[in-house]
């Protein structure tokens, strides 16, 4: 595939079925010896249920696999809105580099044919989609500590306080073509929730008068404009670029994370606020999912407490790399070798952290807003069936997240985050607080 040329398909692309694919994978030899048997042997099932892309598991005698290919449009709406195949590329790229920094984290790669856009990797089983395990009030133990210990892995490895600078910029050229990505962040994330848009809905009636609230705060839009521009021009680490519990497959003692087509080299925060939001929509949602008022009140301080754990787990173990791991050209180790200059050192990378909460902040209200007034919502949400219910949770959800982005210095801790969230699920939006 030529990556210079994003709107081109390749003569060769198809998109597969699950009667084309056993012809196509029967001419690389690591999945013939996975599977084993003959091809006519395999099973093939196509099990995507994303915005984007097509996605099967393959089965023969011998094993198993998963494989994702692009399709050259957007799938939740169609032909009619155009996307690159590149985007396989770009996903290929980042599952190659999150495995460098993260082993074990991601699914393994074990072959991608550019002209198809398609990547066959390992089949995770018996994993399932974290959002889906969640909204069945699933406890998961580990995975708090695994996904703050893959974030700051990630985005610790590819910034400049682990790069020499020559490195880190042939990183962000690897990744800059990824504009088609990166423009439906910039549209449907920071941009349409805030107009009237073709591509927004909501809970209607009843969220009516808040979505027009939201479109004629002008406060609002202010910082997530500023939000945007930080998003546009912040070439801080390769993030994922689609951090959420949709993104994560888990079991109670693994956890992997899947899906970085959006990947490209932008501001850590948006990856760290990401899962943030996600969490705080599906504790929100819990009113929705739990059988009698209260019953599901024991797995609500679970899902806070995991938020804690993986934003102090993140901190921790991103400063700890900082400080034994620093090899970047970006506050060179040669400048802080003495016992005063490390203090001054420590000083700083506490404010770096604290500007990085505050980004993650902002970015995780952004994420909630898009989710419940703009193109692609939340599951966790959306199965609800009472609309009055499910309107009652995105309502507190969206007057959080709109705290979020405004005053995110008031937001000292994350335990202040999550004390405003029980706060927050306490209230009647459309009448007295409870």
């Amino acid at each position: 595939m030529n990556t210079h040329d994003p709107a081109r398909v390749p003569e060769t692309y198809a998109p597969q079925t699950p009667q084309s694919l056993p012809g196509l994978l029967a001419n690389v030899a690591v999945i013939r010896d996975l599977l084993g048997g003959a091809p006519e042997r395999w099973v093939v099932e196509e099990v995507g249920d994303g915005n984007l892309n097509l996605v099967f598991k393959v089965r023969g005698p011998a094993g198993g696999i998963a494989v994702k290919q692009a399709l050259p449009y957007v799938r939740l709406v169609g032909e009619s809105w155009p996307l690159p195949l590149t985007r396989a590329h770009f996903e290929h790229l980042a599952l190659v580099r999150q495995a460098r920094h993260a082993p074990g984290m991601t699914p393994a790669v074990l072959h991608y044919d550019a002209d198809m856009a398609l990547i066959a990797m390992e089949l995770l089983e018996p994993h399932v989609i974290m959002r889906r395990g969640m909204i069945d009030g699933i406890v998961y133990p580990s995975f708090a500590e695994a996904l703050s210990t893959f974030a700051a892995a990630t985005l610790f490895h590819t910034s400049d306080l682990a790069m020499a600078a020559a490195d880190k910029k042939v990183l962000v050229a690897d990744f800059a073509g990824n504009t088609a990505m990166c423009g439906i962040t910039e549209d449907v994330i920071f941009t349409e929730p805030y107009m009237v848009s073709d591509n927004n809905r909501w809970t209607s009636p009843q969220l009516d008068d808040l979505a027009a609230s939201i479109r004629g705060d002008s406060e609002l839009k202010v910082a997530v404009s500023r939000l945007k521009l930080k998003f546009m021009s912040s070439a801080e680490a390769l993030i994922h670029g689609d951090l959420h519990t949709g993104s994560i497959m888990v079991t109670q003692t693994d956890t992997r994370i899947i899906d970085p087509e959006f990947a490209f080299v932008g501001p850590m925060g948006f990856d760290t606020g990401a899962v943030i939001a996600n969490l705080l929509l599906n504790y929100f949602s819990q009113i929705g999912h739990e059988r009698a008022p209260g019953a599901r009140d024991a797995y609500r301080r679970w899902v806070l407490s995991g938020i804690e754990d993986f934003w102090n787990g993140f901190h921790s173990r991103f400063l700890a790399r900082w400080r034994h791991e620093a090899k970047g050209d970006a506050w060179p180790a040669a400048l802080f070798d003495d016992p005063v200059a490390r203090i001054h050192l420590a000083g700083e990378q506490e404010r770096y952290m604290a500007g990085l909460f505050r980004d993650t902040l902002g970015f995780a209200a952004a994420k909630m807003i898009r989710r419940i007034l703009g193109l692609a919502h939340n599951i966790d949400l959306e199965h609800i069936a009472d609309a009055d219910v499910r309107a009652t949770a995105e309502a507190r959800a969206l007057m959080m997240a709109r705290t979020l982005m405004i005053d995110p210095d008031n937001f000292r801790s994350i335990e202040a985050v999550t004390a405003a969230a029980c706060r927050w699920n306490a209230i009647d939006p459309f009448g007295a607080t409870g």
